[in-house]
Formats: C-alpha cells, structure tokens, sequence
C-alpha cells in the first residue's frame, strides 16, 4: 500500500468508508431474514397491520430506512435498492430485513410478482427454455 493512498471516497480521517455502514446497522453483519436474494421484490406496505388487526406503528426508523420506504413505493429489486441508496448489498439487507420485520415492506420472490399480476405465460418460459437449450 502506498504512503498517503487513500480511498477517493474517504472523509478527511479516512475513516467514513469503515464507519458508516457499521453505523447504519448498529453493528449488525448479517441480517435477520437469509431470504433475500438480489432479485428479491420489494413494496412498501400500504396500511402494514399486524396479526391482531392493529395498524402498525414503525419503531425509529432512520433516513436510510426512510429513503427505502420512499423508495420501494413502486416495486424494487434488492439490487436496485442498493444501488439507488449507494451501500454495499449486506448493509442494504440488514436494513431491508428490519423493515421486513417490522410489517413495512413486503419482499417476494420476482415470479410471485408476475404471476400475481397476470404477466406470466407458461407457454412463453417454455419456448424460451427450450431455445436457449438449442444454442
């Protein structure tokens, strides 16, 4: 490493690269939920109730968990959502798990979602299978 690198988006201590998302996940590494995948879909919940009935009122959420919320007003891959809030993909899961938990996004598998909304034609997956199995 040479003497006086550092990372072109490091702070002044050149720290904040380190810092940050450690932050953001109150230390956690991993998240809560192992279900999500880069192509996983995710929505915000528009009237999040819980098992009894009864609205759901988010803990504290932080600007992250906002700008996610925001965000995923319109169905969004884990991979977008990242992208979009400019952090790694673990920090990105961490969060979208809490908000997961918390009864505020839905996350579905991307086949789900399609087949949900009446865009999946068994017979096109079939022909495109099968061409691909040609080449």
């Amino acid at each position: 490493m040479n003497p006086g690198w550092e990372p072109e988006d490091a702070g002044e201590d050149g720290a904040e690269s380190m810092v940050r998302p450690y932050t953001i996940t109150r230390g956690r590494t991993a998240p809560a939920r192992d279900d999500l995948t880069l192509i996983t879909v995710l929505t915000t919940v528009e009237d999040p109730r819980d098992e009894y009935g009864a609205p759901v009122r988010p803990g504290r959420l932080q600007p992250e968990h906002r700008r996610i919320l925001e965000r995923c007003r319109r169905p969004a891959a884990v991979a977008e959502v990242a992208a979009d809030l400019d952090l790694a993909v673990s920090v990105t899961k961490i969060l979208l798990a809490d908000l997961v938990g918390q009864g505020l996004l839905a996350a579905r598998a991307p086949i789900t979602v399609a087949w949900a909304a009446g865009g999946i034609d068994p017979s096109l997956l079939a022909a495109v299978r099968d061409g691909l199995r040609r080449l």
